[in-house]
């Protein structure tokens, strides 16, 4: 394509665009790969100056475009993500020519040795990775002062719909699918991390069962509760990314699970008709904080969701678990991130836990504006994982989240799975390693945007993206920045 006319595609035909629409125009040959990237690295340099979501673009990707162009043209496409640029967040190894670094300037200079299981499986269905994003540093598990979508390495990634909050900690995923630098982002979650940025920046966010997708090569926060997942400007292209990363793998035991999901047809799932008689369980206590439009928002939601053929249905999950994870996070947290960091890159200087919070007090000015409490209180662990304290703390979360909580609440109600306001409450699910699913929901009247969340139990994902491009294809919640 002529530049001329290159560029009048990216300014009135790229943003909003969906994976199958893409794929179509690479088929007929309106479009290349090649051009695709371009476009989005152009729409970075130009509107990224003020959102802080990219941290580096790959310089392989052009060239890695190229030859995905030609293998489609002489030998077809691997996967629907042929030539399709996503960006990944900065805690995900890639073993390439960008560093790996959790937004710590304390990683900066650092290069995994090889791909994370999750990023491989992108680049072999045909993905392009893009860039790194930015990240509320260490998965927000540094200081309990720290604002979402802060980090040393890339600075305070913004929302761009206004003076909201992006949501955390993966921010750069979020603020930058949002704003179509990217088609779609894989983020992380341990407790809301994929949903709550998701929710706050009008977009889908899939966080799976934990089991589903490898954690191998994720710089980690506990290896109960972490998974990686999808974020797309619509449920049919979440569903794309996210069949993408599941699959089983020798290095994370979890995920033999995955092997029921293998090869399995998701399209199947993509019904409008996918509320029509469904128990959806409604907690009130869960979010008593709600604010006064995000209320009013949640209230519309609700009707939309009743004029699809669901019935919202009381329930008690109990509310004893509102710091569910914390204990269980504060112990793993050292074990695994040591565990990391002694497989990491001979070459990198930072060994464990005990040298970050040393390089950060070493640089003070520039790594401590909101101190690193969690990182310390961590670090105070034994890092063996035997302490009592953690075992029970185990226990009680699995048996608060998922026996007594919404494996129990949501069998009696007869519910199929629970819904939320935004994050609130997505906690339990997290706590339980169950799946939950966010769509948008417009905006408050204050132009925040506003989602609401499907939760359920392990391996409900088929259920879940039925009810989430139900509510998507009635309600088209979802709103571009302006």
């Amino acid at each position: 394509m002529h530049h001329q006319k290159l560029e009048d595609y990216r300014k009135n035909k790229l943003d909003e665009m969906m994976i199958a629409e893409l794929q179509q125009e690479m088929e007929t040959g309106k479009l290349t790969s090649e051009e695709l990237v371009l476009m989005y690295k152009e729409n970075i340099s130009l509107r990224d100056t003020h959102i802080h979501a990219v941290l580096e673009v790959n310089p392989d990707a052009l060239l890695t475009a190229r030859a995905l162009d030609f293998e489609r043209k002489h030998k077809g496409t691997r996967s629907n993500l042929h030539g399709i640029p996503l960006l990944v967040k900065d805690n995900m190894d890639t073993g390439d020519g960008m560093h790996t670094s959790a937004g710590s300037l304390a990683m900066a200079d650092h290069y995994a040795l090889r791909d994370a299981k999750v990023v491989e499986k992108l680049r072999a269905a045909g993905a392009i990775i893009l860039g790194k994003t930015n990240m509320t540093e260490w998965a927000n598990f540094m200081s309990d002062k720290m604002t979402n979508g802060f980090s040393s390495r890339g600075g305070q990634v913004k929302n761009p719909y206004g003076p909201f909050d992006v949501g955390g900690s993966s921010s750069g995923s979020a603020a930058g699918v949002a704003s179509n630098l990217a088609v779609a982002a894989v983020g992380t979650e341990t407790s809301g991390s994929i949903i709550n940025p998701a929710a706050q920046n009008s977009l889908v966010g899939i966080k799976p069962t934990v089991g589903l997708v490898s954690r191998t090569g994720i710089i980690p926060l506990s290896h109960t509760q972490d998974t990686a997942g999808p974020l797309a400007r619509s449920v049919e292209d979440a569903v794309a990314v996210f069949a993408a990363l599941i699959g089983t793998d020798s290095e994370d035991v979890i995920t033999v699970l995955a092997d029921q999901f293998i090869g399995r047809d998701w399209k199947q799932h993509l019904k409008s008709d996918g509320l029509s008689g469904v128990v959806l369980g409604l907690d009130r206590q869960l979010f008593k904080e709600v604010p006064d439009d995000q209320a009013k928002a949640f209230e519309a939601a609700m009707g939309q969701l009743r004029a699809c053929g669901a019935t919202i249905k009381e329930v008690d999950i109990g509310t004893e678990q509102e710091d569910l994870g914390f204990a269980v996070l504060l112990h793993e947290f050292k074990a695994d991130l040591n565990a990391y960091l002694a497989r990491s890159n001979p070459d990198h200087r930072i060994r464990s836990m005990s040298d970050i919070i040393l390089y950060n007090e070493e640089h003070a000015e520039q790594m401590l504006k909101f101190g690193q409490n969690l990182l310390q209180q961590a670090n105070s662990m034994s890092g063996n994982l035997t302490e009592r304290e953690y075992v029970e703390a185990l226990e009680r979360n699995r048996f608060l989240a998922a026996e007594q909580g919404m494996k129990k609440q949501l069998q009696q109600a007869g519910a199929d799975a629970l819904l939320l306001p935004q994050d609130f409450g997505c906690n339990i699910g997290a706590a339980a390693g169950f799946p939950s699913i966010t769509v948008p929901a417009g905006l408050t009247a204050a132009g925040e945007p506003f989602g609401i969340t499907f939760a359920g139990q392990a391996f409900d994902e088929p259920k879940l993206i039925e009810y989430a491009y139900a509510f998507e294809q009635a309600a088209a919640g979802r709103r571009r920045p302006s």
